[in-house]
């Protein structure tokens, strides 16, 4: 798309950008304010003309913008070989497609955008079987790679939770704006793997390596005002609403910086009973995503409004400090994850897979390292014993 002739260039800061006009291939003018309401009306599943669907999977192609939909809302988003799939095929379609202007990545519902891969999956296919992993990966690898060769901006629009895998996807991306009741975070080491999907080559880069080796190791989920203090997100809005008012996450501190220490509070999650008035408030509220579809349609509307090469050239410019980790690593990285599900992956997802809320869903990790410290090694009743609930009898 081009701006239409009666555009001046010197009128741009005082003409607000839902008043401009853009004219399609066609020679169809638009205004973006349209443009805009098209995005928001597919935000909302209302299915278009271009529209490509599986039972996993949702994109559809909306004037110079693209949106692919993560859709298994029950399983919190969590990919398939399907989805993997349908992913890197549509967002290479359109990285060649000179009508497309910019490419969404989001997820059904408003839970979750992605948690990474599908742990029965994990838990009950791969774990013990590498040679197959080693292939799954090679298609989440695959797909990383082609969001970050897409010729077109890749935005991740953060409806719910990203974590593990997801946030793996989401880093990727070129943007990411957040509804703030989401959290971020990778899961590897607690369930038996590495964040080497992607998270150990993104984190330092994007917020240093001392607060990324917090999130890669310690697994500590975290918020979208922290993520959006780190930088893993260039936007949040507010998503509950309380008497029809919008209200910050009631289960972060939102209203102050700093302690009385010094130390930076804001962001972080409650504790003790206010965390649990929190959740209260969340359960009794209602979830909106009005404002987050208005601040994705914003950001489109404004790359919509720029010269495609020199956008391109941009990109690739901008991703090469994330693009020069990933392309060093992700080989063999992609070889140790498989040969880790022959141990700690096999035990790590299995628990994860048949615990619960009440015995947990991870393993016991001191009589793990106990096992280790006597030469134990990876047997199937070593597994047995450490699953949740394995002492409880």
């Amino acid at each position: 798309v081009a701006a239409s002739d009666d555009v001046c260039p010197a009128c741009v800061a005082e003409k607000p950008w839902r008043d401009r006009v853009v004219v399609d291939d066609h020679g169809n003018e638009h205004r973006v304010e349209d443009l805009c309401s098209t995005l928001r009306d597919s935000l909302n599943y209302d299915r278009g003309d271009d529209v490509r669907c599986t039972p996993e999977t949702y994109s559809e192609a909306l004037g110079a913008l693209g949106l692919i939909t993560l859709n298994r809302p029950r399983a919190l988003n969590a990919l398939t070989l399907d989805m993997i799939h349908a992913m890197a095929e549509r967002l290479e379609e359109w990285a060649g497609d000179p009508g497309i202007a910019a490419v969404v990545f989001t997820g059904a519902g408003d839970k979750a955008f992605c948690t990474g891969g599908n742990t029965k999956e994990y838990a009950e296919y791969y774990a013990g079987n590498p040679q197959e992993y080693r292939q799954y990966m090679r298609l989440f690898n695959d797909m990383v790679s082609t969001i970050l060769a897409c010729d077109k901006p890749v935005i991740c629009r953060v409806n719910g939770m990203r974590i593990g895998g997801g946030q793996e996807v989401g880093m990727a991306c070129d943007f990411s704006v957040a509804q703030d009741l989401a959290n971020f975070g990778q899961a590897g080491p607690k369930h038996g793997s590495a964040a080497i999907g992607g998270s150990t080559d993104f984190l330092p880069v994007m917020i240093g390596c001392e607060q990324a080796m917090v999130s890669g190791t310690l697994c500590e989920p975290f918020s979208a005002h922290k993520a959006y203090r780190l930088g893993i997100v260039s936007g949040i809005v507010p998503a509950l609403k309380e008497d029809g008012k919008f209200v910050a996450n009631p289960t972060v501190v939102t209203d102050r910086m700093l302690d009385d220490f010094g130390r930076i509070v804001h962001g972080e999650f409650k504790t003790g009973d206010e965390f649990k008035a929190g959740r209260e408030t969340i359960k009794a509220g209602e979830i909106d995503l009005g404002l987050l579809d208005d601040a994705v349609e914003s950001l489109c509307a404004k790359l919509l409004e720029t010269f495609p090469e020199c956008m391109t050239k941009s990109l690739e410019e901008l991703r090469k400090p994330k693009l020069d980790s990933w392309n060093r690593n992700k080989e063999n990285s992609r070889a140790w994850l498989a040969l880790n599900m022959m141990n700690e992956a096999r035990a790590g997802f299995r628990a994860f897979n048949e615990g619960n809320r009440e015995i947990g869903r991870e393993i016991d990790f001191v009589k793990l390292r106990q096992a280790l410290a006597q030469g134990t090694p990876w047997t199937p009743e070593l597994i047995e014993s450490l699953m949740p609930g394995a002492g409880d009898d």
